[in-house]
């Protein structure tokens, strides 16, 4: 009964997370839509959030569980997901002509992909639930709930949100109903909780294998980060003085001076 009750909570976590996502929507409730300049400092804070999470939570706390080889392993395996899914991704066969949109090719790419890489981000939430009910951690309904679980469910539900607004422009453009943004926006994310009960259960009773799992959730987030998030900036920066290059780093600094004070809590 206390491994039902330990996965339920995993997955509540992972779906918290994943709601958040349906945050990014709420804007275009109230607004036409989001200036370059905002859009392009969303996205460098969620850049810095999760470099923030993943240097000083999923790596440190790989370092602390196992030798750098196994953490080094990890990340190399969490990029070749990343690598692979995006591939596979790209390669799908997409006939636009059956619909009335011609974004429909990107709009699936889009959604895709998102969703795709909100799997690593399930596994870190996952990952971070590794000494549930250990000493050490915080009290919360009858749990004890690791500190780097709270780190990195904050830091990934913050993240979720520009997620979300990416989402939402392109279905804005395509006329797709307000509600419904919500609605997509929470689905891209759905992989989370699923991905974080995998995880937990895995490193949970296969403990020699955390290191392992720390890596890989920390490599690929982190590699998406450099190759996703900040390209995606700096191409809707490209109108802006400068390229947006001040917005991203700004964006970047806040989210890092954000998540460090509760990474060191």
């Amino acid at each position: 009964m206390a491994l039902f009750e330990n996965l339920v909570l995993v997955f509540v976590a992972g779906l918290i997370t994943a709601l958040a996502t349906g945050i990014g929507a709420l804007p275009f409730f109230f607004f036409e839509g989001i200036s370059d300049r905002r859009n392009v400092i969303l996205w460098g804070l969620a850049s810095g959030i999760m470099l923030s999470a993943s240097t000083f939570g999923l790596v440190e706390e790989g370092l602390a569980e196992g030798t750098p080889l196994e953490i080094a392993i990890g990340l190399l395996a969490g990029v070749g997901l990343v690598v692979v899914a995006h591939d596979v991704l790209m390669d799908a066969e997409i006939d636009p002509q059956q619909y009335e949109e011609a974004d429909f090719k990107k709009l699936v790419l889009i959604l895709g992909i998102l969703t795709v890489h909100s799997f690593p981000e399930g596994v870190a939430i996952g990952v971070s639930f590794a000494d549930l009910g250990l000493e050490g951690g915080a009290e919360f309904l009858g749990f004890t709930i690791p500190l780097l679980a709270v780190f990195m469910t904050v830091a990934i539900s913050i993240h979720n949100i520009p997620e979300g607004t990416a989402i939402s422009i392109p279905l804005t453009s395509m006329g797709v109903a307000k509600w419904k943004l919500v609605w997509w926006a929470v689905f891209s994310s759905l992989p989370q909780p699923i991905g974080a009960v995998i995880a937990f259960g895995f490193v949970r009773y296969a403990r020699e294998f955390l290191p392992y799992g720390f890596g890989f959730a920390a490599g690929a987030m982190i590699y998406l980060v450099l190759t996703e998030f900040v390209p995606e900036a700096l191409d809707i920066g490209d109108g802006l003085p400068r390229g947006g290059k001040p917005e991203l780093a700004g964006g970047i600094l806040v989210g890092v001076l954000v998540m460090v004070p509760l990474a060191f809590v």
